[in-house]
């Protein structure tokens, strides 16, 4: 079980640096997550073959992977446009509502009672999320991009659960890499419509960011989300990565200067996110023994 939250935390901070590419790649959010999808297609299928691992599965089993797969897709493209359209800080730390999402979609997707506990934990992660920005309005469409990318991140996190007890963690994620980049690219031209780039096809920079993005941030970090869930509920998986913020802005302050106040009000909100992690993790371990 320890080494299961290890390798969790491990990914949270690789996590932490998916919204610092979304800023370096200068692609709109619509071709950086099809170009996502393709690189990640692409990894994942030398892995499977290099490390010999059966991915021969039927149609209706690659049809059941992929649904969740276009969710991921979907969480994705409002992440990356809140941080298009508002900056990294608030794109992040709208992330952390994945875990209330997950809190209020569980019991009613799986069946089961609210648990207190975890809407009361998640009322903790909100109250942080106001005292960072003080309930700020001046990017209004970045935040509301933001909610709804936590809420499709928390559906994709539930039903990705039910998958990882079933196949191996690569081939789930290559099989809905492959679906992503499928159903986006068809997609693709219609939204470019509406929302045009200066450039569709990325320089060499772009492609080196969309490169590592892919290998790290992409393939090794959501073979390590699934792997976790296996022993690890989906709700405290969720809630560990509201530490993502901490890393993130971090990094957003230090390499991209963004003018937010570093005041009580932001240690305060940072301080209810942790402590909501922390609560939830000692809780998870003690049910565990």
């Amino acid at each position: 079980m320890k080494k299961s939250y290890l390798l969790l935390h491990l990914a949270v901070i690789l996590a932490g640096f998916t919204g610092v590419f979304g800023k370096l790649i200068t692609l709109n959010e619509g071709l950086l997550v099809w170009y996502r999808l393709l690189f990640s297609s692409i990894i994942l299928f030398f892995i499977l073959k290099l490390f010999k691992i059966p991915s021969d599965i039927s149609l209706k089993e690659k049809v059941q992977i992929a649904k969740p797969g276009l969710l991921l897709t979907l969480h994705w493209l409002l992440f990356y446009a809140s941080i298009k359209y508002a900056n990294i800080s608030i794109g992040v730390v709208c992330y952390c509502l994945t875990s209330f999402f997950t809190a209020v979609f569980k019991p009613v997707i799986d069946k089961e009672q609210f648990r207190l506990s975890e809407l009361l934990l998640s009322m903790l992660t909100i109250a942080g999320i106001s005292l960072i920005f003080h309930f700020d309005t001046s990017y209004q469409l970045g935040i509301l991009l933001g909610i709804f990318s936590s809420a499709l991140g928390a559906l994709y996190t539930l039903y990705n659960k039910r998958l990882v007890s079933h196949f191996d963690t690569k081939v789930i994620n290559y099989y809905q890499m492959i679906a992503g980049t499928v159903c986006w690219g068809a997609f693709l031209p219609v939204y470019l419509l509406f929302f045009q780039s200066d450039s569709i096809v990325p320089d060499l920079k772009n492609t080196v960011y969309l490169g590592i993005l892919s290998l790290f941030c992409t393939v090794g970090l959501y073979v390590m989300f699934a792997e976790v869930l296996k022993k690890i509920p989906a709700f405290t998986v969720n809630l560990s990565y509201n530490l993502e913020p901490v890393y993130a802005i971090i990094m957003a302050f230090l390499f991209f200067g963004e003018s937010k106040e570093v005041n009580p009000a932001f240690y305060l909100g940072l301080g209810f996110i942790i402590a909501s992690v922390v609560l939830q993790t000692l809780i998870s371990l003690k049910k565990a023994k």
